[in-house]
């Protein structure tokens, strides 16, 4: 059995990006760990919080109830801000992750790797999939805590499939259920369109076994509708569609996609 460290940006962001992985690894008996570079500050305010409950406890609250919805075994933070978007003066605040020293916080993630003797690393692509710069951040510190563990894991980066996107969004324009105006190939937060292509991804994972646990994982991020809401108030089938499949690259992996689960894949 292995021991896999998914690292990810914000509170939830597991939840739509790798919790069927992550679901899928834990009840094959795998040590399943998920760390998070950022509190999740800058997410959308609850109208329900408590007297004295601040956003940050709340949505700790909620990453602890998904790690147990996809039987993950530890839930670890690296203790930086959330930087907001690009652009956004939060960028620049002391704490935020997106300006922190990168061999600073990738100690912080190797200590982890090095207390869990891990396996497998993931992270994210080289522009964290949409451009977000916590997300670009986590791929930076990812790699380089690989580097400076005291042994190394197997690396591997979460995307998203820009063809496979594309695809879906034209079906739905054909059926009158999509904006005609909206192109999936147009610049994301950093000016770089969403995902990566197709060609360039290493494994695709079926995970529709596991929708019902990446879709109970989503809800307990309930405080954030702006995103959770709307994944959440997908149709059945196209909540299936959209999230049924997680895409890895491997770096220095042969040219290729495999439809593959990567843990029964040699390095």
């Amino acid at each position: 059995m292995s021991t896999i460290v998914f690292c990810h940006a914000h509170p939830d962001d597991e939840a739509s990006q790798t919790s069927g992985s992550m679901a899928r690894a834990a009840a094959e008996g795998h040590r399943v760990v998920v760390v998070y570079a950022t509190n999740g500050d800058h997410g959308v305010v609850p109208e329900d919080l408590a007297p004295g409950e601040s956003v940050v406890a709340r949505r700790r609250g909620e990453a602890q109830a998904s790690a147990r919805i996809t039987g993950t075994a530890r839930v670890a933070w690296l203790g930086y801000a959330d930087s907001g978007m690009t652009g956004w003066e939060q960028n620049g605040h002391g704490e935020a992750f997106h300006g922190a020293d990168l061999d600073e916080a990738s100690a912080r993630l190797a200590a982890v790797l090095d207390e869990e003797d891990a396996d497998v690393l993931i992270g994210y692509d080289w522009h964290g999939s949409y451009g977000h710069p916590d997300h670009v951040k986590v791929h930076r510190v990812v790699h380089r805590a690989a580097q400076l563990a005291a042994r190394r894991p197997r690396l591997l980066e979460a995307t998203m499939n820009r063809d496979a996107i594309r695809a879906m969004h034209q079906l739905a324009v054909e059926a009158g259920e999509a904006d005609k105006g909206w192109d999936p190939d147009r610049p994301a937060d950093d000016g770089n369109p969403f995902g990566t292509p197709e060609a360039e991804i290493h494994y695709c994972v079926d995970v529709t076994e596991q929708l019902a646990t990446k879709r109970a994982a989503l809800a307990c991020h309930a405080s954030q509708t702006s995103d959770v809401g709307m994944m959440l108030a997908l149709p059945t089938e196209v909540f299936a569609a959209m999230f049924g499949r997680e895409y890895f690259i491997e770096p220095g992996c042969a040219a290729g996609m495999r439809h593959a689960w990567f843990l029964s894949q040699a390095p």
